[in-house]
């Protein structure tokens, strides 16, 4: 078993690197809920925030497929989102993504993105080549259809992505009720984004 999975993801050795979140792109999702992955997205990014773990963002075609939406880029505000000025799907083979990833000095690395089989997928290999420990946030990405989001999951597990959703990956952050911020993560996260807290 990967040492991976079994050591402790926390807000001190983690960076997040969310790829296309973008308007167009949310449009075109065919494999599942999409409120329920703007949900997961939404509260994994203000979890970040309030527990300050690095967030890379990262779009592809703004004219076409417009920018990262609000939700996420209010989260940081004056970050720079890396407009990949070559369109690849890979985020990694944008320098200024690489880049801000490894200067984070993490080395486990926690990627979603649309759409689940392109840009996810080869972001997240990718990152493996790159040696990172890498985790895929599943409940926030989708694809056109199901078939495309469901092969995209199985050819990175395959390949070594640990697959994880938004609220065990935010209580490995906070890891117990004793976190100083635990108040506010269950007034602005939990209890908005879980729907057993929220009732």
């Amino acid at each position: 078993m990967s040492k991976a999975i079994l050591d402790a993801i926390t807000a001190d050795n983690s960076v997040v690197l969310l790829v296309d979140f973008q308007g167009s792109l949310f449009g075109g999702v065919g494999s599942g809920d999409r409120d329920a992955m703007h949900n997961s997205l939404v509260a994994t990014a203000k979890a970040a925030h309030i527990l300050d773990v690095p967030v890379v963002l990262s779009s592809i075609w703004e004219g076409g497929n417009g920018p990262v939406i609000d939700e996420v880029t209010e989260q940081f505000p004056g970050q720079k989102v890396f407009e990949r000025a070559g369109q690849s799907f890979d985020a990694f083979e944008d320098e200024g993504v690489a880049a801000a990833v490894r200067a984070t000095g993490r080395k486990k690395l926690v990627v979603s993105g649309l759409w689940t089989s392109m840009c996810f997928a080869y972001t997240a290999l990718h990152g493996i080549e790159e040696g990172y420990e890498v985790y895929g946030l599943i409940d926030a990405a989708g694809d056109s259809t199901p078939d495309a989001h469901n092969y995209g999951q199985a050819r990175m597990y395959q390949a070594g992505v640990i697959p994880i959703t938004w609220m065990p990956l935010v209580s490995h952050w906070m890891h117990d009720w004793n976190n100083p911020k635990a108040g506010q993560l269950k007034a602005e996260v939990f209890g908005r984004y879980d729907k057993m807290l929220s009732i």
